[in-house]
């Protein structure tokens, strides 16, 4: 996952705005040379030791420094009343000293104190995300945890109060940057699982709840709406807020899919232009309010091909998918009309071997059921073949044969009389080869 370290930086970091000031008890000496921390409730340290290491600690400025410091006072102070606090520093400071392993452990030391620790949970989530998106064996473990993490981080945010100290807008951004971690990772789990309107509401919400445009959970909404049943046209837009944010050809590759399913769902590229250039001019990542794209008119039904086919095409010039069309598409009018100028006529057809003997063959005659390799004529041949004559399976064959019944669904058309045809049309001799005694000259 490409997402910025930035957001998750700033969700740490803005621990400490607050936290020094917990660490105050009631005419609580201060240090020389450092300013009085602004007196609120909250735990107090008692002993001034204690509070002169934690605050030592806390006011390092070098990441892995500041680490060290909080290492030594939680193993000093292990069950000091700001361990809680401690910690969430101490995961802060690995974080920004380019620590992974450590900032997850510390991350789980934090959740040991306080399971509910939005944080903890916070970064928790962003990296078993990140783990998941590069794939590999351990990815679905990964997803199973970014979905639990998240889910887990959103009771906890929903009912956390701001803390003492921390101001409205600080507390605001705090809870959209952790919600839209959470509801990212719940919203990813999702869509590998192909759990589309899961993923659509949570990335939705994701997306607008970011401070700055981010592909890594725009993108995965575009697909969910794009990929659901029904589409949801907003995908359009937020396909082409993704390929705006992408690098090199990602940027056409994804302009190149959304392309392709605008056309799938609306009929034609009419607008496709004007909607890119609409999206990449607007400043917001949302789609203004009525934004839409017209679907396509459903295609008509099999009942009305059939009354179209009959109305303007004579049944013997119809090929043999259109009589298998009209004949399964339950306008009985138009699929009588059909039987009855073919019904009893010898027609000569091509089509593919699914099984053969001397005297049955099953054949696939229209494209669809090629593909599927499923048989639609049952063919009986007038007169047993000899073996070197029987089809193979998967071979093209071309027969003469008299249509005698069918059934509409599934679709198979019986056939008698069968006859093999040469490439010219021609009847195939069937007889035994003609044996000639070899004659000698006299000597």
């Amino acid at each position: 996952m490409k997402k910025s370290l930035v957001i998750i930086l700033l969700v740490l970091a803005t621990a400490a705005l607050v936290e020094p000031s917990t660490a105050v008890a009631a005419g609580q000496p201060v240090p020389a040379g450092q300013a009085a921390p602004t007196q609120k409730k909250g735990p107090e340290i008692k002993d001034p030791a204690e509070y002169n290491a934690y605050v030592n600690a806390f006011q390092q400025t070098n990441p892995a420094q500041k680490a060290q410091a909080l290492e030594a006072f939680l193993q000093t102070y292990p069950n000091s009343v700001m361990k809680e606090d401690a910690l969430v520093q101490l995961m802060a400071a690995y974080q920004q000293a380019g620590e992974a392993q450590k900032t997850i452990d510390a991350a789980n030391r934090v959740l040991q104190v306080n399971p509910n620790n939005v944080r903890a949970l916070a970064l928790l989530t962003y990296n078993a995300r990140a783990a998941a998106s590069q794939g590999g064996p351990q990815m679905q473990q990964y997803l199973q945890q970014a979905q639990q993490y998240g889910e887990r981080g959103l009771q906890a945010l929903h009912n956390m109060t701001k803390p003492d100290g921390m101001s409205d807008a600080d507390f605001t951004r705090f809870h959209n940057e952790t919600s839209a971690i959470f509801e990212g990772a719940v919203g990813f789990a999702a869509l590998q699982q192909k759990d589309y309107a899961t993923a659509q509401k949570d990335m939705r919400q994701a997306v607008s709840e970011e401070s700055q445009p981010n592909i890594a959970d725009i993108y995965p909404l575009a697909t969910a709406d794009l990929e659901a049943k029904p589409m949801n046209p907003e995908g359009f837009w937020f396909i082409v807020k993704a390929s705006q944010l992408a690098q090199g050809a990602g940027q056409a590759q994804i302009l190149e899919y959304g392309h392709k399913k605008y056309i799938r769902y609306h009929g034609s590229e009419q607008g496709w232009n004007e909607l890119v250039d609409s999206a990449k001019a607007s400043q917001s990542i949302m789609p203004p309010a009525g934004f839409t794209v017209a679907a396509a008119p459903p295609p008509p039904s099999p009942a009305e091909q059939a009354a179209e086919l009959v109305k303007s095409k004579n049944p013997t010039q119809m090929s043999f998918a259109e009589w298998e069309l009209v004949l399964s598409s339950g306008n009985q009018q138009a699929a009588d009309t059909v039987w009855n100028a073919i019904k009893d006529k010898a027609v000569k057809l091509g089509a593919n071997v699914i099984s053969a003997s001397a005297t049955k063959v099953q054949l696939a005659g229209s494209d669809d059921d090629i593909e599927a390799k499923k048989a639609d004529i049952d063919l009986t041949i007038a007169k047993p073949l000899p073996a070197r004559l029987v089809p193979q399976v998967g071979s093209l064959m071309t027969f003469q044969g008299t249509v005698s019944s069918y059934t509409p669904n599934p679709f198979m058309m019986t056939m008698t009389d069968g006859i093999l045809l040469d490439k010219n049309g021609n009847p195939v001799s069937t007889g035994a080869p003609v044996h000639h005694t070899p004659t000698h000259k006299k000597q």
